[in-house]
């Protein structure tokens, strides 16, 4: 008992100002280990500074990483680009005033894929009241049944439904698509979509340009400095979020703070290298386990979403930034607490121990409203706490290591922070292990290889249009030099999405044939 709370004391880590704090007692991490890496702690947090001054970090584009300065303009690195922050979140703040004020709009349609939803996804349904005067919806997907959904919950409110379209280039597939749907529901319900649009794009860009063509009601123009998964601090949800009447200055605020304490040159209470040290620590610096997210608020629900791609799509590279294979990463999953522990904690517990936990204690989930006892002297709250502390016991009672992050409620505030923590505890880690957090090679390989796709696509459908008789994959494939797998699910595509194909069955996949009618 004496050496858990030995422990507890050594590895408490504790923010007065935003009165959050850190918990690694149950983490593996000790004394010896944090000394061992010193250098390259040291070297990450000389990495991190040059960033924030607009060393390039993004080499692949030539770019600078600045999602830093998006909360305080004046650690930009010129005059230019700190007028240019302030004088945006003033003109979104602006316009979401008179948006609001107006009473035209009950909807809000956020279009986007990514980072360009999945920001505004945590922050609107962790902190939007359902009694909002404006609803929130999202186009996050090219898929056509959720398009369908989507666009059918809102139902005949589309005349006072205001589209927020996403896209740093204006060329991403799956958000064109979406806007593209949109705007068809638009005209056949009789509406000008773009009376009804805003752009949050880059200058230029292919929305851009359509935006301006078509008379869209407002744009915005996104930063090219600020990556997808960080840009949920840059118009990209600054534009959402205002509308919803979240309080962004202290979002901004919130992530601010937790920057100006994260800087310090201080590794034992610095939360985030302390966190990218415990990650190492758990994964042997090699992403050997997996980290499971367990935040005990309904609000968090969709952090660990948030999480997936934050720490994956900025950790899992294949190459270090020497060119050495590497193959570097750390797994995300996770839902909320104590929902999940009826899904996944009897594993955790007793199966193969291939991750740490991450635990994310909310004080005050109800923000100081009045709750009733459910058992004499116990409140709700109670139990969600029971629940958090004795998992927590579980796992550590098994040898199974775990963290716990603690904050006092759920606000604009804390949320900002919280996401600025973990901005800066994956740049750290990233520097720890010596890969390059700031671009996604295998991204843009997958956007190839879907590009590939359908271009087979509609050579397939092409030669199935010509030749009127009945096909097999295999014969399609050696006529057109392709792929018979390929083939195959691509005639099966056409069968399932077009009226004009028709897939006769047989017993195997080799027998079936296509028919275009």
């Amino acid at each position: 008992m004496s050496q858990n709370w030995d422990r507890f004391q050594e590895f408490f880590i504790r923010h007065d100002e935003l009165d959050l704090s850190l918990d690694l007692s149950r983490m593996g991490i000790d004394g010896g280990f944090i000394d061992t890496m010193s250098d390259r702690v040291q070297s990450a947090f000389n990495e991190m500074d040059a960033l924030e001054s607009g060393a390039i970090a993004n080499a692949d584009e030539g770019r600078m990483v600045g999602h830093y300065w998006l909360r305080n303009a004046k650690i930009a690195p010129d005059a230019d680009l700190q007028s240019s922050i302030t004088e945006k979140i003033t003109s979104v703040e602006n316009y979401a005033a008179q948006i609001r004020d107006s009473g035209r709009y009950r909807k809000l349609l956020v279009i986007g894929i990514g980072g360009s939803a999945l920001g505004p996804q945590l922050v609107a349904d962790a902190l939007v009241s359902p009694t909002n005067p404006i609803d929130v919806y999202f186009l996050d997907n090219t898929d056509p049944g959720g398009i369908d959904r989507t666009l059918a919950a809102i139902g005949d409110d589309l005349d006072k439904t205001l589209a927020v379209v996403i896209s740093k280039s204006g060329g991403t597939k799956e958000t064109r698509n979406s806007m593209l749907e949109a705007q068809d529901a638009f005209r056949k319900a009789g509406l000008d979509f773009a009376a009804h649009a805003i752009a949050v794009t880059g200058p230029g860009s292919q929305l851009d340009q359509l935006a301006v063509a078509e008379g869209w009601s407002q744009r915005f123009e996104m930063e090219d400095w600020v990556g997808g998964r960080t840009s949920v601090m840059s118009v990209v949800g600054l534009v959402p979020l205002a509308i919803l009447g979240v309080d962004i200055r202290a979002f901004l605020d919130g992530a601010a703070v937790m920057d100006a304490h994260t800087r310090q040159h201080d590794t034992r209470g610095n939360l985030a290298m302390m966190l990218a040290l415990a990650w190492h620590e758990a994964t042997n610096g090699r992403g050997e386990k997996d980290m499971v997210v367990l935040p005990y608020s309904d609000h968090l629900l969709l952090f660990s979403k948030y999480l997936q791609q934050l720490v994956m799509e900025s950790l899992g590279k294949e190459l270090d930034r020497d060119g050495q294979v590497v193959n570097q990463g750390i797994a995300v999953y996770g839902n909320k607490g104590s929902t999940d522990q009826h899904a996944y904690v009897q594993q955790l517990r007793d199966g193969v121990n291939n991750f740490f936990a991450t635990f994310i204690e909310v004080r005050d989930t109800r923000h100081g409203g009045e709750s009733i006892e459910v058992d004499p002297d116990t409140l709700t709250s109670d139990y969600l706490q029971g629940f958090l502390r004795g998992t927590r016991e579980a796992l550590s009672g098994n040898e199974r290591a775990s963290m716990t992050l603690s904050v006092p409620e759920v606000d604009a505030r804390q949320l900002g922070a919280l996401i600025g923590l973990f901005e800066r505890a994956v740049g750290f880690y990233a520097s720890l292990v010596n890969i390059n957090a700031y671009h996604q090679p295998g991204v843009e390989a997958g956007k190839k290889a879907a590009g590939e796709f359908l271009d087979l696509l509609q050579r397939v459908r092409g030669h199935l249009l010509a030749n009127g008789e009945e096909h097999r994959a295999a014969d399609v494939g050696a006529a057109l030099n392709l792929d018979p797998e390929s083939v195959y699910h691509a005639l099966t595509h056409l069968a399932a999405t077009r009226s004009d194909f028709r897939r006769v069955p047989a017993a195997t996949p080799s027998e079936e044939t296509f028919i275009a009618r």
